[in-house]
């Protein structure tokens, strides 16, 4: 593997062996080292592969002045993530989330702390993405030694949540009020309330955030189920109107046009909550 270029003493640019340029981290690996000079394996920690050429230039000048701890530990929660976890992440999670982290732990020490007015939502509906939150700050508190707040869980979430579903960051702070508002309007229309520690209310919400999910990702489902689909806005015809009204919703607030198919499978998993809740009155 030759050096591109030198980034500081801890991080090079370089080109693999099909001449592919990676970023290649490994304490000291740039240090006395020049461009077109062979690594030495023995000081390669993590390649990262980015493809991304905006992405990578981005990390590349974001690592630049960056203590090597704050990159390895925001390495480490992102394959804690994709491995334990099994998130499919987009690659913008490395520099969002080091940056993230470097700037949170600079706040601290000049005794910012700023609230996560969303908290109370992400931990509602982004369990997942909370507990890696907690992951985090508990993993830089064993490391840096540094207390960060649960407020800064919530905002490292985000940028989980934003890296699944392939948004930017002003985008992930809205999913929880889009969650919230979808909730308001099936109590509303279907005149029930929600019991939180059920099954079913725990489908509906892992229902509606894959939902959000594909509008994001422009993954939407196709209208391929046309007969299935007007036969559940016969038979379940309250539930039906219901996902109509947070179709509309969505498509106002992201612009995404939502399917018949999508309503279909919408309608059916409010009838589904709808039923369970009914049996518990």
């Amino acid at each position: 593997m030759v050096i591109e270029k030198i980034i500081n003493n801890n991080i090079v640019s370089a080109f693999d062996h099909t001449g592919a340029e990676v970023v290649v981290m490994g304490r000291g690996i740039g240090f006395g080292m020049k461009a077109g000079s062979e690594i030495r394996e023995a000081q390669i920690e993590k390649i990262f592969r980015i493809k991304s050429q905006t992405l990578a230039e981005q990390f590349k000048e974001l690592l630049a002045n960056m203590p090597l701890e704050h990159v390895r530990i925001s390495n480490d929660i992102i394959s804690y993530a994709e491995s334990e976890l099994k998130l499919r992440l987009n690659q913008s999670i490395y520099v969002t989330l080091t940056d993230h982290i470097n700037f949170a732990i600079e706040r601290l020490k000049m005794n910012i702390h700023p609230e996560n007015a969303l908290l109370w939502e992400i931990k509602r509906f982004y369990t997942q993405e909370y507990r890696l939150g907690q992951h985090a700050i508990e993993l830089i508190e064993k490391r840096l030694d540094v207390n960060l707040t649960e407020d800064e869980a919530g905002f490292i979430a985000l940028h989980f949540v934003n890296a699944e579903y392939g948004t930017d960051i002003r985008d992930a702070l809205n999913f929880p009020n889009l969650m919230q508002v979808i909730l308001e309007i099936t109590k509303k229309e279907l005149g029930i309330e929600f019991d939180e520690d059920s099954l079913h209310y725990e489908r509906f919400v892992t229902h509606v955030k894959f939902l959000l999910q594909r509008v994001y990702r422009k993954e939407l489902l196709s209208d391929e189920e046309e007969e299935l689909a007007a036969m559940v806005q016969r038979k379940y015809k309250k539930e039906y109107v219901c996902s109509k009204k947070i179709a509309e919703y969505i498509e106002r607030e992201t612009g995404s046009k939502i399917s018949g198919e999508e309503m279909m499978y919408l309608a059916i998993h409010i009838r589904r909550v709808t039923m369970a809740e009914d049996a518990d009155e």
